[in-house]
């Protein structure tokens, strides 16, 4: 019988159908407010040579779900995030990252994060900050916060890394306009990326999954 093990952060697992050794691994970060359920419903239609790990955030809210950071939605210009939290629940995820690569014995040069929404926004922070530790980004409904990024990040080689980046084109939530700047944010960099948007609020259309799915399955 297969034992989750116990790390730093709570999580959830799929072992692969496609059985080998030191499978490659895709992590997955929850929105605000949600839990490691969430994005697990994806698992089973994602390549099956993936080792999925799904993990919960670590600040708990009240009454239930959990969060990457606190969002203080009274604050002036809308919704402020507290960068402090996010930059730790960043060196929790980059840390997490190793923990469970080495627990399960996995591929630690084939390492997907998909994120949606603050998920999202921290997979971008993760990849940019430790470029060595990353090879895919799948990034859903999120944007770049430049203020939790690793200072010094445009220095690093980011020439392995790969995104995959999309966005309801009437998100409710968070506005597409902030999406629309990963482009050229990911283009002065220099970095591989694809961009979409589809007629959605703030979640994940069918066609979106497809999308994503067939993307990643080209770069396993």
């Amino acid at each position: 019988m297969f034992q989750t093990k116990t790390l730093s952060l709570y999580h959830i697992v799929k072992e692969p159908s496609v059985k080998k050794e030191n499978p490659p691994v895709l992590f997955m970060f929850h929105g605000y407010g949600s839990n490691e359920d969430d994005l697990f419903s994806f698992a089973s239609e994602l390549p099956g040579e993936l080792f999925v790990i799904s993990v919960r955030a670590p600040f708990n809210l009240m009454p239930y779900g959990h969060a990457w950071y606190a969002i203080h939605f009274d604050a002036e210009d809308g919704k402020w995030s507290d960068d402090k939290q996010a930059v730790e629940s960043r060196e929790s995820i980059s840390n997490f990252i190793d923990e469970a690569v080495k627990a399960y014995s996995l591929d630690k040069n084939n390492v997907t994060l998909l994120g949606f929404s603050q998920g999202s926004i921290l997979s971008y922070a993760v990849a940019l900050s430790y470029p060595e530790k990353i090879k895919n980004v799948i990034a859903l409904s999120g944007y770049v916060n430049e203020k939790i990024i690793k200072e010094g990040y445009q220095n690093n080689n980011l020439s392995s890394l790969q995104f995959y980046c999309s966005h309801g084109a009437v998100d409710q939530v968070i506005p597409v306009e902030w999406a629309r700047k990963t482009s050229p944010f990911l283009k002065g960099l220099d970095v591989k990326f694809t961009y979409e948007e589809y007629p959605v609020g703030h979640g994940v259309a069918p066609q979106n999954f497809y999308a994503f799915n067939n993307w990643l399955k080209e770069r396993l």
